[in-house]
């Protein structure tokens, strides 16, 4: 928000002081803010959760524009989103939703059972597009006996599934405006969209409608800034009241002794990986790969990258999670045992290879810390930094690539490894045969045991270079209330915001 005027903060002082408004205190009849500015490293390549792998799409637009099925809270709890209940039959085969009544789009058309069934069948169909299209994958048929009672039948247990309906991926929309959402979203959030300015922000204003509780605020920007100085210094302008998923790490000494500012440090599901594609030679070679894993001084690359704000994982699960297993141990940095392990795979004289980088901070800076580490022990990574748009389309998509490093920031998420089509072209029967178990065990006990077995097989197999969990860290005004410390999924929830 820009600064008041001189003159009219001086006529305000006035004012105060006329009425008798004591010293440093605001005037009694002050207005309490109702817009917010949050600010976004990575602006989304457009507006459609359903339809993007990009984590910035559902940060400004989850929970906020549009509603899935159940949702996640705060706190990592699947809790009522468009259904307000739902019942599980005993052979977990069948989930019977009860959605929420008079809810309405944003466009003031209704929103029904109809609208749920287009929306599962059109995220699990042959030609969907959705990013999560493995999310429904187990659904056999969906069916709609009643506008407000929609019947989801699968062909097998899915223990995640009601954690997989509260995703972005999962949102519902409607038929009539979800071939426009990548550019004028249409949800049933409590927030609409008003206008995006390309390269700048998004603003959404209080959706008046809204058929449950209604936010404190009545409009919020998502801008987007991508310069870690212009990031620093938004903020200390005040043109930015909150910094979600903040990276400029050094400059986090001067906020936290500001009492204009609140920093607080939470927890991601953000797995920061070296992304290694398997089916290449020389990673085909699991020797390879785990000279690699010995090369890396996490340690190092933790204090160089974050400043020491990171917990460092041995596979890609969670540390915050029932069911993580230390696993760092298992490839301590070792260079010496590393080109040991280059010479027994063929490579004496290491290699060259490309790593490929991404926009976000802690991949370009550690790129160059990890290419750096890796040349100690004879391999050549020439790193390649590439706009997040071109990361997309021919890493994630097209598979061209050696090495990339990136968080993986979906919750449990640790599945992909099973799918055959994922882009670090790997597979493992013994891997995919531990999930089919987890997807028809429902006691979590033994889901957490399974989920250990996942993790010392990925780590066995040094599929990634397993790094660290990106923090949650967030710069605020100390003045605002009801954001996120932690992040259990993807979302700046806003709708719970307000100025204290």
């Amino acid at each position: 928000m820009p600064n008041r005027k001189p003159c009219a903060a001086l006529a305000i002082l006035a004012v105060g002081a006329a009425l008798g408004a004591l010293p440093g205190a605001a005037p009694s009849w002050a207005q309490v803010r109702t817009d917010l500015v949050v600010g976004m490293a990575l602006e989304p390549p457009h507006l459609d959760p359903t339809a993007g792998a990009a984590a910035a799409i559902k940060e400004v637009t989850y929970a906020n524009l549009y509603e899935p099925l159940t949702r996640i809270d705060a706190e990592g709890n699947v809790v009522p989103g468009l259904a307000r209940s739902w019942t599980v039959s005993d052979d977990g085969l069948t989930y019977r939703f009860t959605l929420r009544p008079g809810v309405r789009f944003h466009d003031g058309t209704a929103c029904d059972s109809a609208d749920v069934k287009f929306s599962l069948d059109r995220a699990r169909a042959a030609d969907s597009v959705n990013a999560q299209k493995a999310y429904f994958a187990p659904i056999a048929s969906v069916e709609t006996p009643d506008p407000a009672t929609v019947v989801v039948t699968l062909s097998r247990p899915d223990g995640l599934f009601l954690f997989h309906m509260a995703s972005g991926d999962a949102a519902i929309v409607a038929p009539e405006s979800a071939a426009a959402n990548k550019q004028k979203p249409v949800g049933t959030g409590p927030f609409k969209f008003e206008r995006w300015v390309a390269g700048d922000r998004v603003v959404l204003v209080r959706n008046p409608d809204y058929d449950g509780p209604k936010p404190a605020l009545e409009r919020v920007s998502f801008r987007f800034i991508s310069d870690p100085a212009a990031q620093v210094a938004a903020l200390k302008a005040g043109d930015v009241d909150a910094f979600t998923l903040f990276s400029t790490y050094e400059a986090l000494p001067e906020f936290r002794n500001d009492p204009k500012f609140t920093v607080t440090v939470g927890t991601t599901e953000g797995e920061t990986i070296l992304s290694t594609n398997n089916a290449r030679k020389p990673f085909d070679d699991v020797r390879v790969r785990r000279a690699m894993a010995h090369a890396i001084d996490r340690p190092t690359l933790i204090e160089g990258v974050l400043y020491g704000n990171g917990v460092a994982i041995g596979s890609h699960f969670p540390p915050h999670r029932a069911g993580y297993v230390d696993l760092t141990g298992m490839y301590p940095y070792d260079p010496k045992k590393a080109r040991a392990l280059l010479a027994e795979a063929g490579y004496p004289d290491g290699f060259e290879t490309t790593l490929r980088l991404p926009p976000p901070p802690y991949a370009r800076r550690g790129g160059e810390l990890i290419a750096a580490m890796l040349a100690e022990v004879g391999i050549r990574a020439r790193t390649e930094p590439m706009e997040w748009a071109a990361w997309l389309e021919k890493v994630f998509k097209g598979k061209d690539y050696d090495l990339t490093m990136i968080a993986h920031t979906e919750p449990l998420d640790i599945d992909v490894y099973g799918r055959a089509d994922y882009y670090f072209n790997y597979g493992n029967d013994r891997f995919k045969a531990v999930e089919e178990e987890l997807n028809r065990s429902q006691d979590p006990a033994r889901r957490n045991a399974l989920y250990g077995e996942q993790q010392r097989i990925l780590a066995e197999d040094a599929v990634n270079g397993f790094l660290f969990m990106l923090p949650s860290i967030t710069v605020q005004n100390a003045k605002l209330a009801g954001m996120w410390v932690n992040r259990p999924i993807q979302a700046n929830d806003v709708t719970g915001v307000s100025w204290k």
